[in-house]
């Protein structure tokens, strides 16, 4: 039996809007995904211990709170120090392009905005676990 896709999801810093990542949580949950809620107010060290811990593939931060620029290379700069290289970090929230396409270039994967289809998630999510992780 292939091993299901363990994702941790987290709402890092200070923002308190978690009606989506709660969605989300339970539509990856419902597509056989293996799904570690953190919750709100995570540290960056707090999510990637517990990626450590839970030995997942992909970590996905939910931002709201215009802290990216900060939270996300900070969550990064973890993963390298702990050899999780080759765990996805993807996030979603209201962050503007520019700041995506800065935040790819660190190395976190795909952004996602507001209004972005629940299943492209999945599709993204699944297809780079079956391609870096299998």
């Amino acid at each position: 039996m292939e091993r299901k896709i363990r994702i941790i999801m987290a709402k890092p810093g200070l923002d308190g809007h978690d009606r989506g990542i709660k969605i989300l949580a339970s539509a990856y949950r419902d597509a056989g995904m293996e799904v570690i809620y953190l919750g709100l107010r995570q540290t960056p060290e707090m999510i990637v211990s517990a990626a450590l811990e839970e030995d997942v593939d992909v970590i996905a931060l939910s931002s709201l709170n215009n802290a990216h620029n900060t939270i996300f290379p900070k969550v990064l700069d973890l993963m390298k120090g702990k050899n999780l290289e080759d765990v996805l970090l993807i996030g979603g929230g209201i962050i503007p392009q520019k700041d995506m396409e800065k935040l790819n270039r660190l190395g976190v994967g795909k952004i996602f905005g507001p209004g972005t289809p629940v299943l492209e998630t999945i599709d993204y999510i699944t297809n780079w676990v079956n391609i870096n992780r299998r």
